[in-house]
């Protein structure tokens, strides 16, 4: 069975005013990894460009937003110390703390600055990116150090209120615990040499492979979850816990690349799964997915229905070869 494998689905309907023959033509995809399915739909301009006053929404929110200035000191809770001495972890400008609704054994949130209320994607630098990166590994480090039964970390984002998010103020989560997500569960069982075969059969196809920024390769989903959904695989190491500086930046980096491409696409709003497994899992290579979200605006469109969410199956109208050939370029400058 080739690890890229689809299905031609037509549904077949009859005009209402000519009576003529409409086919629709519809991809079932299944993603090489998990086996989960994917529809890739004709272009329905789902998702349309955003044209909401995100800067005005900011301001009209900021006076009561806990994590700016002032309010994130005296609002936000603290780690223990023998998480973090200080009760909080900053790099940079960015700053990480315990969410407040947690998740998870042990949940955290990290602004990427708590003076930068209101961050489009394009003004998401890879500074900005590396520092609040750099805090959540931090993070990941100290729970497995004072809490080595926790082994399961990932670090997270609900980009704007459509991805899920319940305040504006951008920031990453992460989840470190004893147990692992359904999908980490997922990702841990595909055998190492699984993961070798897909990204060798995407540098052959080449029609989604975007690039590999060093150590780290780049590609439009094969079959995504959701819209413009990009995947990136760090085989140097199993955990965000083991990421060091370097693949800290390049990781930033690429990430930068990849939300200034969204930004150009017309995309506000984002989800973000950096997929870890235990520290040092023999063959398992640290992934990232990330995926568009419907833009924010009155009465917007959500871009979750039945099928993601009741089905587990993505339907997208954006093809990840359209995504490729319209970004890839970033990722081999």
């Amino acid at each position: 069975m080739s690890l890229l494998e689809r299905k031609l689905l037509s549904a077949r309907m009859l005009d209402a005013a000519s009576g003529e023959e409409i086919v629709t033509r519809i991809e079932l995809r299944f993603d090489p990894l998990t086996g989960h399915g994917s529809r890739i739909l004709p272009d329905r301009g789902l998702i349309a460009r955003s044209d909401f006053d995100l800067e005005e929404f900011a301001a009209a929110n900021q006076a009561t937003c806990p994590f700016c200035p002032g309010r994130l000191e005296q609002l936000t809770p603290r780690w223990p110390a023998a998480i973090d001495p200080a009760g909080r972890i900053t790099r940079g400008e960015a700053v990480l703390f315990p969410n407040l609704h947690a998740y998870a054994t042990y949940s955290s949130v990290s602004v990427y600055s708590p003076r930068r209320h209101y961050l489009p994607l394009a003004a998401i630098s890879e500074d900005l990116l590396s520092d609040n990166l750099a805090a959540q590994v931090s993070f990941a480090a100290a729970v497995l150090a004072a809490d080595p039964a926790a082994r399961w970390a990932s670090i997270n984002a609900n980009h704007m209120l459509p991805s899920g998010s319940s305040l504006f103020h951008p920031h990453l989560q992460g989840i470190v615990d004893p147990h692992p997500t359904t999908m980490q569960r997922q990702l841990a069982a595909v055998p190492a040499e699984r993961f070798s075969a897909y990204l060798e059969a995407e540098r052959r196809a080449g029609e989604r492979h975007l690039g590999n920024t060093g150590s780290i390769d780049w590609l439009a989903s094969f079959a995504p979850i959701a819209p413009a959904e990009l995947r990136a695989f760090i085989p140097a190491c199993a955990s965000p816990a083991e990421l060091d500086e370097s693949l800290t930046a390049e990781l930033a980096h690429g990430l930068a690349l990849a939300l200034g491409a969204y930004a150009e696409l017309g995309f506000e709003c984002f989800n973000l799964a950096l997929y870890g497994a235990p520290p040092a899992t023999a063959g398992y290579p640290l992934n990232l997915r990330l995926a568009a979200r419907s833009n924010l605006k009155p009465l917007y469109r959500s871009d979750s229905t039945f099928l993601e969410r009741l089905h587990w199956e993505g339907a997208v109208d954006i093809a990840p070869e359209d995504i490729a050939a319209r970004i890839g370029d970033r990722f081999r400058r």
